[in-house]
């Protein structure tokens, strides 16, 4: 996977944060990170600098997992991102 491929999957997973924050399917980032025991400083730091290594693959499993988010969206950019 390229850099640019790897930044994209990441603007979409925060795409898909910022989506669960304003339908109220999470309080917030925190809420998130507390949840899944990430480092807050990690996702604030992968967003402001998307090709840093902080990104975890696991992080768009919980995504798709909990909260329905379409794995092929995230990967690819195609289709729905949720259902």
């Amino acid at each position: 996977m390229t850099q640019e491929e790897q930044n994209t999957i990441v603007g979409r997973f925060f795409i898909a944060l910022d989506w669960l924050k304003e339908t109220r399917q999470i309080r917030g980032i925190k809420t998130f990170t507390d949840r899944y025991g990430i480092h807050r400083r990690s996702l604030q730091r992968l967003r402001e600098t998307p090709s840093t290594n902080d990104f975890k693959a696991v992080w768009l499993t919980y995504l798709v997992v909990d909260f329905g988010i379409d794995a092929a969206w995230l990967l690819t950019g195609e289709g729905r991102m949720h259902a």
